[in-house]
């Protein structure tokens, strides 16, 4: 067989194949990453006009398609306008996937997540609120300036991470970085009282207080998760995918914690894990 016989199968036979896997990859690629945004409604939007396009040229309404193309650059930088914020986060998840840097990948052990769980649950039960935010892949420096740099680490051998007790210490009491979250980056408290913007979705709760909607906001923001505890129920939640997952069990956060943080070595219970999102609407 030559090699304009290779070339023949190729263009007839395996040229095609290829060409629909691939579109039907990035389709779906791209379908996730709208799903993880939450903006569903961009998509909502680009297919009404698709729609309205479409059913124009099957009629051959000619006024409607003139008026069509002499709106559309207007209707282009509309959209990019209306739907900045969700737009941003879809370019931030293309961002976190990495394929242009290199970047040392965050690590976090079991110790790290059994110190925050224990100061979240003796906290819940003192109805005292706090905030800690985990950094996966997406860099939140601009949120770290605004609070107090500690780089603070307990010790078990040569392993360091987070204290549990330095938690209960930071949120028990009125302290000037008790109003403010913690940063927790590769088991090591990175800094604590940060300001995070807060979290523009209008489905959520309105008895929610300012914890629970920056928790949220940073989460539609970056890759993080954010851990909360309320301050009137106690109820301990996890922010994370543009998503509030609210009042969960020990197990539900241990098993979340393990499972998004990637921590290796421990078994994670799915059915532990919540898929859906809760309580906020």
């Amino acid at each position: 067989m030559n090699f304009e016989s290779l070339l023949s199968i190729y263009f007839t036979y395996i040229s095609p194949v290829l060409d629909v896997a691939i579109l039907t990859f990035v389709f779906y690629k791209a379908y996730q990453l709208v799903i993880r945004t939450n903006s569903v409604q961009i998509l909502n939007s680009a297919i009404i006009v698709a729609m309205a396009w479409g059913i124009i040229k099957i009629l051959h309404l000619s006024m409607l398609q003139w008026l069509l193309d002499m709106i559309l650059p207007a209707l282009i930088v509309g959209f990019a306008i209306v739907f900045q914020p969700e737009i941003r986060k879809v370019l931030l998840k293309l961002g976190e996937a990495g394929w242009l840097t290199r970047h040392k990948k965050t690590q976090y052990t079991i110790e790290c997540i059994e110190a925050v769980l224990y100061a979240a649950e003796t906290l819940s039960k003192l109805k005292r609120g706090m905030l800690v935010v985990f950094l996966r892949n997406t860099k939140l420096d601009d949120i770290i300036d605004t609070g107090e740099k500690l780089d603070a680490a307990s010790y078990k051998g040569v392993n360091a991470y987070v204290s549990g007790s330095l938690l209960i210490t930071i949120f028990q009491y009125d302290t000037p970085l008790h109003d403010g979250a913690v940063v927790i980056q590769d088991n090591r408290l990175i800094a604590a009282g940060c300001f995070l913007t807060l979290s523009t979705n209008y489905d959520i709760k309105k008895t929610f207080g300012t914890r629970h909607r920056a928790a949220l906001g940073v989460s539609e923001q970056s890759d993080s998760i954010s851990l909360v505890v309320s301050e009137e129920s106690g109820a301990i939640s996890l922010a994370y995918d543009a998503r509030l997952h609210y009042d969960l069990t020990h197990d539900q956060l241990k098993n979340t914690l393990l499972k998004l943080l990637s921590v290796a070595d421990y078994p994670v219970d799915e059915n532990e894990v919540p898929n859906e999102l809760k309580s906020v609407s």
